[in-house]
């Protein structure tokens, strides 16, 4: 049995101007000890996908509007607040995008590492500040008994990932969710913050939802990608799969986009247009506009495309505009 199992969520945004398809239909599991991504441009609904499974969806004027993500036999979607308070922050865990607007830059980062310890565990004093140098020492911050006295603005960007990561598993949860944890840090530090990440997990036995919009990060880090598009998933494979035989044009052109897949001297591909509005509920495919990769006069006009099992453990949405090579 998963520890994590999500089917048909489905979140939406009711505004002044109309109702926003945020998340349609999104199914996916995860196994403990497993690293899941979960990929796309910018408002494909990544993290409102996860952020609805915290209960973290203002509301209004979100609303989970059905759908089940069931943990330790409890339902996400429908739990009481004092039973995700229970959870939330304490066996799921999450490391927002950035760290400097995540971090209250007038407390100082004791107060913030100690604060899950004395919610959760009823830690305070000397006691839970030890708990704190050590989570900072986990994750390499060198002189952690000096610097655990500082202030969110005295770290580099690097360190300040750092210390949410320590943050997040203070209390050791059993889910992670990392929401674009090296987005905004170069190449060296990414890799650096990646791999503490890779460590801890193995330490703890993490399970962790990578969210990012970097596939070369999901090839090395997860054992399953999940491909979303417009709010819904378009293709679900095990990574090694994924990467070698990709389905959906959107697979394909994200993959296509990498610069290192690209010859010294040749354009560099982009995916033309802007993804759709989702204040309009799609009867169609909604990657046909920007389809130049498949086939556009084959996709789906008539109906939404399903996600469907193409071959053993690879799914993927069944218009046939998408899926031609």
């Amino acid at each position: 049995m998963p520890l994590l199992d999500v089917r048909n969520l489905t979140t939406r945004f009711h505004t002044r101007t109309g109702v926003v398809h945020a998340v349609e239909g999104v199914s996916f599991s995860l196994e403990t000890g497993q690293t899941i991504g979960i990929v796309g441009e910018s408002g494909s609904g990544k993290s409102v996908t996860c952020y609805s499974l915290l209960g973290l969806i203002p509301q209004p004027p979100g609303k989970i509007h059905s759908g089940e993500a069931i943990f330790d036999g409890i339902d996400l979607l429908k739990g009481s607040e004092r039973e995700l308070r229970g959870i939330r922050g304490k066996r799921i865990s999450m490391i927002f995008q950035d760290p400097m607007t995540s971090l209250n830059p007038y407390l100082k980062i004791s107060k913030q590492l100690t604060e899950p310890l004395e919610i959760h565990e009823g830690l305070n004093g000397s006691e839970a500040l030890k708990r704190a140098i050590e989570s900072l020492e986990e994750v390499g911050i060198s002189e952690a008994s000096k610097r655990i006295h500082s202030y969110p603005h005295e770290f580099s960007g690097g360190m300040r990932q750092r210390v949410m990561i320590a943050m997040a598993l203070i209390t050791r949860p059993e889910i992670l969710v990392a929401d674009e944890p090296s987005t905004a840090l170069d190449v060296t530090v990414q890799k650096q913050v990646l791999d503490l990440l890779h460590e801890r997990q193995k330490a703890l036995g993490l399970s962790i939802i990578l969210i990012t919009h970097d596939l070369a990060v999901v090839s090395e880090s997860c054992e399953v990608v999940n491909v979303m598009y417009a709010g819904r998933i378009v293709e679900q494979a095990h990574t090694a799969e994924l990467f070698t035989n990709p389905l959906h044009a959107y697979t394909r052109s994200l993959l296509k986009s990498i610069p290192a897949t690209h010859q010294r001297g040749e354009s560099l591909y982009t995916i033309p247009g802007i993804p759709p509005d989702l204040s309009q509920e799609p009867n169609h495919c909604s990657f046909n506009p920007r389809n130049t990769i498949g086939d556009a006069t084959r996709c789906l006009t008539d109906r939404r495309p399903e996600l469907t099992e193409v071959a053993k453990g690879h799914f993927a949405q069944d218009c046939p505009g998408c899926l031609a090579k």
